[in-house]
Parts: C-alpha cells; sequence; structure tokens
C-alpha cells in the first residue's frame, strides 16, 4: 500500500479512525525546523555506554520518528513471581511470560514495526547488564542508553530523550514501556502510529494512549477525558493509582486507564517534564557531554521524579487521549494481572518472535503455567 498521510484530507478523529480500519506503514516525517544542535555524547561513558565511536550512518533528518523502549525499571511488585533458582530476583522485562521471547523482546518488536531499528532506543539500568546486553545486541551500540540507578520514570524518560535529541534535535517520539502483553498487535501498532502522525502534523504535542477499562483497577493510572465518546480528546483530569472507591468513580465517568504508551513531540514532552522537575533536562544534558563519572554524579543529586505522578497528573491541560480499540493489552504490573492474563490466555498461540537472549519463566509459584 502507497502511504498517503492521514492528514491530508481529514481531522485528527478521522485520521485515528482511519487507522482503526488497516495497517499503513510508519511514515518518514520530513525535515521540519530545526532548533540549536545538541552536542554528541563523549562515546564509552554512561548514556552512550556501547560504542567506542560516533554513531554510524547519515545524522536522521529533524522530526523523524523515534520509539523509547523504558527498559530500566525494578518490578519490584513481581519478585515473587521472578526469582530464580538462586534467589536472584529478574525484573519482568527480562522474563518471558510463556516461554519463549522476553517481554523486553516482544517489545523490541513492537518498536520496530513502527520504526527502523536504527531509530529505536532503549534505556536500561547499568546493575541489569548481564540480562540486556544478550537481548539487545542487535541494537547500533548507540542506541543503548544506560542509567546510573534509578530515579524515576521521569528521568528515566528525560535521559534517553536527551540522548536522542543530540542526533535529532525535534524528534517525533514514541514510548513503549516493555512490561506490557498484547494479543492484537496489528491493532494497537495502527493506534501508535495514527497518534504519531496527529503530533507529527502539529494537532497536539503530547497524546496518551488510553485504553478502555474493563474494571475499576485501583493500581493504573487513570485519564479523565473532557468529553466523551471521542478518538482523541482534552484531559480534564489525570489520576494516579487511586482508591478502589474513587476508580469506580473514575470508570463510572468514562475515565479510560492510562497505559504509558505516549506519542509526543520530542522538546513538547522534555518542556513538560522541566516543568514538572525544573532544571532536570539541563543537568542530564551537561552530564552527558561531559563524559567520564558526570553522569554518575548527577544521578547521586537526582531526587526520583515520576512521570504520571509529578508531570502529567499536574498538567492534564497539556494532554490529548487517543482510544485505542480493544486489543487484548494487560499491563503485567502485579502477580494478580500476571495469573489473570496467563488464565484469559491459555490457548492463545505464541507469536514468533525473534528470541536473541535468556530468559526466565514467570514462576506462578502455586500454579502451573502451561506454555
Amino acid at each position: 500500500m502507497t502511504h498517503r498521510s492521514l492528514w491530508s484530507h481529514q481531522g485528527c478523529e478521522s485520521a485515528l479512525r482511519a487507522a482503526h480500519k488497516e495497517p499503513q506503514p510508519a511514515p518518514l516525517p520530513g525535515a521540519s525546523d530545526a532548533a540549536r544542535a545538541w552536542p554528541m555524547p563523549r562515546p564509552g561513558e554512561l548514556g552512550c555506554p556501547q560504542t567506542s565511536r560516533a554513531p554510524r550512518g547519515p545524522r536522521p533528518a529533524h522530526g523523524a520518528r523515534w520509539a523509547l523502549v523504558l527498559a530500566a525499571g525494578e518490578g519490584s511488585r513481581l519478585r515473587t513471581l521472578t526469582t530464580d533458582e538462586r534467589g536472584v530476583a529478574v525484573p519482568k522485562q527480562f522474563c518471558s511470560l510463556r516461554g519463549g521471547p522476553s517481554l523486553l523482546e516482544r517489545t523490541l518488536a513492537r518498536a520496530e514495526a513502527v520504526v527502523p531499528r536504527e531509530r529505536v532506543v532503549v534505556v536500561v539500568a547499568a546493575e541489569h547488564a548481564a540480562l540486556w546486553r544478550p537481548q539487545l545486541a542487535h541494537l547500533p551500540p548507540e542506541n543503548i542508553v544506560v542509567q546510573p540507578r534509578n530515579r524515576g520514570t521521569a528521568v528515566g524518560v528525560m535521559l534517553p530523550l536527551c540522548s536522542i535529541m543530540q542526533r535529532d534535535p525535534d524528534p517525533n517520539l514514541i514510548v513503549l514501556p516493555s512490561d506490557h502483553f498484547v494479543v492484537d498487535e496489528a491493532t494497537l501498532r495502527r493506534s501508535l502510529v495514527a497518534a504519531s502522525d496527529v503530533v507529527e502534523h502539529g494537532e497536539s504535542g503530547i497524546i496518551l494512549l488510553g485504553m478502555q477499562p474493563t474494571a475499576a483497577s485501583s493500581d493504573l493510572g487513570w485519564i479523565v477525558p473532557e468529553t466523551r465518546p471521542s478518538l482523541l480528546a482534552a484531559v480534564e483530569a489525570f489520576v494516579e493509582k487511586p482508591a478502589p472507591a474513587v476508580a469506580r468513580q473514575l470508570m463510572a465517568r468514562g475515565a479510560m486507564w492510562n497505559t504509558f504508551l505516549v506519542a509526543a513531540r520530542g522538546r513538547t514532552l522534555l518542556h513538560l517534564i522541566d516543568e514538572g522537575a525544573p532544571g532536570l533536562s539541563r543537568n542530564l544534558r551537561d552530564a552527558l557531554q561531559l563524559g567520564g563519572d558526570a553522569l554518575e554524579r548527577a544521578y547521586e543529586l537526582l531526587s526520583t521524579v515520576d512521570l504520571s505522578r509529578h508531570v502529567f497528573a499536574r498538567s492534564p491541560h497539556a494532554l490529548r487521549v487517543a482510544t485505542v480499540p480493544p486489543c487484548g493489552w494487560t499491563d503485567l504490573g502485579t502477580p494478580q494481572r500476571v495469573r489473570a492474563c496467563l488464565a484469559e490466555r491459555r490457548d492463545t498461540p505464541v507469536v514468533a518472535i525473534p528470541h536473541r537472549g535468556v530468559t526466565v519463566r514467570l514462576d506462578l509459584r502455586l500454579q502451573a503455567i502451561e506454555a
């Protein structure tokens, strides 16, 4: 199929509605007005530790589409399920749900379905190096961004965003957490591309992808749209992990689950995070430029900043929400969600994905898992 911009003759809701019908290849956005160039990182340092030379190949055009995979989490809530035979807790993104590829590998496949591999960037934790190295060996070395330690999701997004903006000062970003399970990848992919198209054409700077809830869950974030029903709506409020009674009220109001899937103009997201954590981008950018142990020292001084609680919840006016059609999406954030997902998907075939790393099966301890 020859790609035609969803915005050629349609408004934003028409673009999202059209994206629900059939897959379309991800467009390569044209050049946009470029702001000042960001300095390149010094090779061999935290933040860009896997390369010993400048990135190979031509620099991408300004405004290109990038995928940012979040894989630096500790997975503390699933430790009872992901502890190996030696008693070592393996973060969930490096585990497999039903045998075969890890959740991280599934997310990388999801990312490579919407952008070229050379524009897939993954943020990981230094302490997990033995787990992520084999699973990320196929990526360009400069696309692996290493955090010295965990300082919350806002910092975990900001560091790789600063790294991307050293190569592309005005990126069109898709943020993908690595702890999701999805049955219908094609439906999710169409929604990701449609939301990214909206951002590319300047209709909205930050779009959160929301799922219609099936239960009043208190362990997820909730997005309250200003209008309903709508494929793309302004956000009235963002509520992170509400009490059960509040979750029931939100569901009755037509609120949606926050998936933490985000399509955003890179500069817009950077400025919004800086509003919640003033000076964060400057500190990280300076540390990347200095090299050596500058990033480690910068992280020692950083406070923990949560993207949902400290940024999105405080600035709902800056957000839009796009509704994703049912696609069998699950956030594997708690043991209860893992058990429910396995119970629902017992007969679902495992999708073939290149399996590069050493993965650990999620062990439910008291329940046998059929692969």
